[in-house]
């Protein structure tokens, strides 16, 4: 797995790229942990994600929660593989998808 971001003022996006799982999932978390401070706005391009477990899934929602309490969250480029994931688990009706 590797991230990377962008802040534009109280915007951050931050892309996700490979597989999200039990090993990574806890630097995944850290990681937007360490850069949400202050945003209002939560953007996680998924364009790059293979693949997504349930610590994955535990991750996003997560912040989502935490997104809803100072601003808004958005997901956007989900793979194929991924959003399958995402209706299965009902997460594609709680997470603002683009």
């Amino acid at each position: 797995m590797q991230l990377s971001k962008k802040l534009e003022g109280n915007k951050l996006t931050i892309t996700v790229s490979g597989r999200v799982d039990t090993i990574t999932a806890p630097e995944f978390e850290k990681y937007i942990n360490e850069n949400i401070e202050s945003i209002t706005e939560l953007i996680l391009d998924l364009k790059d994600m293979s693949y997504t477990s349930s610590a994955g899934l535990r991750v996003i929602l997560k912040a989502q929660k935490l997104m809803s309490a100072q601003g808004s969250m958005t997901v956007i480029n989900v793979q194929d593989d991924v959003m399958e994931i995402f209706d299965m688990t009902g997460f594609s009706d709680i997470l603002t998808i683009e």
